[in-house]
């Protein structure tokens, strides 16, 4: 079969990210990605220079579909307490109800960590979805203060509906963002 001539950045970039889900960061070496993409290694090189240069484009990639669909959620739920449980819920949609998948995507954001760039990146992304949420708890005393105290009982939910908490994601992650607006009810 011959090899491909082009590909657009984002069918690349995606390609990339669907082998850094299936098989680990570690795993997006130009060869993988040369075989996955029907590209030659020489091509990826051109376009990238350095594995670590992919890793982080194909990254890059992802917290801008991760931005896009921030903002289209926020811009869909209601200005309320519930529309930031709809927003968290609709943000962990991406794991159905397969804790491994989860497992994995915890090595994606090991990369992230070590990645000032990326780092940056997710920071950014904190601070959007930080006010999002905030804007669900306009006249509260504190919406901010709420907002990431309500973030990181999400974070905490998956990572718990991940050790076995079984069912589907967004029913445990709900049900805990439930529990949390019970206990901040004045």
């Amino acid at each position: 079969m011959p090899r491909r001539r082009t590909l657009s950045d984002e069918q690349l970039l995606a390609m990339v990210l669907a082998l850094i889900h299936a098989e680990g960061p570690d795993a997006a070496t130009f060869a993988a990605v040369a075989k996955a993409s029907g590209l030659s290694g020489s091509t990826l090189v051109q376009r990238f220079a350095t594995k670590a240069a992919m890793l982080r484009a194909a990254l890059l990639h992802a917290w801008d579909r991760l931005d896009t669909e921030t903002a289209r959620l926020a811009g869909t739920v209601p200005k309320t307490p519930e529309g930031a449980i709809a927003l968290l819920v609709g943000l962990s949609q991406d794991y159905g109800d397969n804790a491994a998948a989860y497992g994995a995507g915890l090595l994606v954001l090991r990369e992230d960590f070590r990645d000032p760039v990326l780092r940056a990146r997710g920071a950014a992304w904190g601070t959007a979805l930080t006010a999002a949420i905030a804007r669900c708890f306009g006249s509260a005393t504190a919406p901010e203060t709420i907002a990431r105290l309500m973030l990181s009982q999400w974070q905490g939910s998956l990572i718990w509906w991940g050790f076995g908490a079984g069912g589907p994601v967004a029913v445990y992650v709900e049900t805990e963002l439930q529990c949390f607006l019970a206990a901040i009810k004045p």
